[in-house]
């Protein structure tokens, strides 16, 4: 399913939530006006396929439109989520973004930089999804399996060329992860995005990519992409043939593509309520599970308390790995 499918699908939600239960989200006057829900990365990546089926849906449950607001830039997703973080806290600007929210601050520091925002200034809202990356090459590509490409990259040192979403993006640390891994050197090309990677290695820019499987299933459909391997700890139904990097031996190897909805920090607890109830309704949805099973993801939703430690893991986890692999262009 491409986006535009994706978006179709989506709007299809049915009439049938306007009669889910509202009383206690009515209480309070919120929302008064529009919801902004940044999405920290241009369309056609992880974050925006999550973003779009959600956004419908709550706007349903809520009764106020609710407005995608891709705000990509700053490499990794930096520039949105630091725009959500200095957003007025009173529930009318959301964040869904990915697991690299978490590791860009820590570049920054890595790097002597200006920290653009601390994962602190965010409250938890809910995971939609938790999907593994897979290291996806061109079907052209003479690669048919994993060990094809690292004894390839072995050979020439630096001249495969992989994109990801930016800088210490969740695409950059995967595949540097694995490079690590594997003691191979491949050449980074950060792009602004999931998307325009997607792009780039499907013009041939680039011979390499890891994404998550809802942006490559529809290319592998088509018969243009061919997935390696997968990041996570276990094998995917939408990729069943796959098999983990854990298998063939690489077992420090494990990156996931998490989406999940943030607000502020300093967020009222009664409108925090007020989304996790509504989160809860949206990812329910027999249609919002179809639209992204339809794309090759499965629903992996948390509530505010349990994604909140999923978080504090996931980033520990995240951060050791990038002190790990240290200045890395």
């Amino acid at each position: 399913m491409n986006r535009r499918d994706l978006l179709r699908a989506a709007a299809l939600l049915p009439l049938a939530q306007a009669a889910l239960p509202r009383t206690s989200l009515a209480q309070g006057g919120y929302p008064s006006r529009n919801i902004t829900m940044i999405v920290p990365f241009p369309a056609g990546g992880q974050a925006d396929l999550a973003a779009r089926p959600v956004a419908l849906a709550l706007e349903r449950i809520l009764g106020k439109p609710v407005i995608v607001d891709n705000r990509a830039g700053g490499g990794g997703g930096s520039v949105g989520n630091a725009a959500a973080a200095r957003a007025e806290p009173d529930g009318h600007t959301l964040l869904m973004t990915l697991s690299s929210l978490a590791v860009l601050p820590e570049a920054d520091r890595l790097f002597d930089r200006p920290v653009a925002y601390e994962v602190s200034q965010f409250a938890p809202i809910a995971r939609v999804l938790a999907d593994p990356t897979l290291l996806a090459v061109p079907a052209s590509a003479p690669w048919k399996t994993v060990k094809d490409f690292v004894d390839d990259a072995k050979k020439r040192p630096g001249q495969i060329t992989y994109g990801s979403s930016g800088p210490y993006g969740t695409l950059h640390v995967a595949m540097e992860m694995f490079a690590s891994s594997a003691d191979i050197k491949l050449l980074h090309v950060p792009f602004r995005g999931a998307g325009p990677a997607l792009t780039a290695i499907l013009s041939g820019t680039v011979q390499a990519i890891a994404a998550a499987p809802g942006t490559l299933k529809p290319q592998v459909d088509d018969g243009k992409l061919r997935v390696l391997g997968n990041c996570g700890a276990r094998r995917i139904a939408s990729f069943p043939d796959v098999p983990t990097l854990q298998e063939l031996g690489y077992k420090d190897v494990e990156m996931y593509i998490w989406a999940g909805v943030f607000g502020q920090s300093a967020l009222p607890a009664p409108i925090v309520n007020r989304l996790r109830e509504a989160m809860a309704q949206v990812m329910k949805s027999p249609d919002v599970i179809k639209t992204f099973e339809a794309s090759g993801s499965l629903v992996a939703y948390q509530d505010a308390p349990e994604f909140a430690q999923f978080v504090k893991e996931d980033s520990a986890r995240l951060i050791a790995a990038v002190k790990k692999i240290g200045k890395v262009e």
